[in-house]
């Protein structure tokens, strides 16, 4: 497992928790952050072990966007990784999920914070938790800046347009209720509690073939953009192998013999 200062790495059975780590700035997004989520994801992508992701934040905050001081040319903490920037100048928008979509479900357990990039990042994330104190927004107008993590066409994809838009030209800030109500979030707890119950959500999936959960997030954003009959030929292209799958037998044999399905990714 990798990490960085700024981004710690845990497993937790089959699930990866990938935690923001820099709290004295609510989260704020970092170089030696950024590294660490891209890191993150591509070791997800490749351990077949992992079969999940949860993304949370340190110290009672998801993120709280990009740093500001970094952004004024003030410099970034973890010069270190400037390298790191140079062979890879796309490094930041795929540790953002701006231009990365990981193969395994990604869920977002937010506490506090979540607002600007933080916000951003969340809408690269599949399944999403939030206390009930926690905060959304992408406050980028107020400053006189442009939401370039990919808000202005993933929002309105996500969300009615009208709280799409709305969210993006007055740059104000949700509660955790209110992102519920217009669908950016799916569940909100208590606060402290929503680590524990992404994880939650992580083993249920878990708990199901691999080989089929990965192929039904992948035919969900293949065909989201695809006229009806596109969409239903491009599910049948990818999900018909699932069946012809050792893990499809065994999950047949489990469900017939009343025991827990074992998948092996075969």
């Amino acid at each position: 497992m990798g990490g960085t200062e700024h981004l710690t790495v845990q497993r937790e059975g089959a699930t990866l928790v990938l935690t923001l780590n820099r709290p004295e700035a609510k989260n704020a997004l970092s170089l030696p952050m950024l590294v660490g989520l891209y890191d993150g994801w591509i070791e997800a992508d490749e351990d077949d072990a992992i079969r999940s992701v949860v993304l949370t934040g340190a110290g009672g905050a998801f993120c709280a966007g990009m740093d500001l001081k970094a952004l004024a040319g003030k410099g970034m903490e973890g010069q270190q990784y400037r390298d790191r920037l140079t062979a890879d100048p796309d490094l930041h928008w795929k540790a953002m999920l701006r231009h990365h979509r990981p193969r395994k479900p990604v869920i977002a357990a937010v506490e506090g914070h979540c607002v600007a990039g933080g916000t951003e990042i969340l809408q690269g994330t599949d399944i999403r938790v939030a206390g009930e104190s926690a905060t959304f927004g992408l406050f980028e107008v107020k400053r006189g800046l442009f939401p370039i993590g990919g808000s202005t066409v993933r929002l309105a994809r996500q969300i009615p347009r009208t709280h799409a838009l709305e969210m993006l030209l007055t740059g104000r800030p949700y509660s955790a209720r209110e992102a519920a109500d217009i669908g950016l979030i799916g569940h909100v707890v208590p606060d402290g509690t929503a680590l524990e119950k992404a994880l939650a959500i992580a083993g249920q999936i878990n708990a199901c073939g691999p080989l089929a959960v990965e192929a039904v997030k992948a035919s969900v954003y293949e065909t989201a953009e695809m006229a009806e009959t596109d969409g239903l030929a491009a599910e049948l292209k990818r999900g018909w192998p699932v069946f012809d799958t050792a893990d499809a037998k065994e999950g047949a044999r489990a469900f017939s013999e009343k025991r827990p399905p074992v998948y092996r990714r075969e």
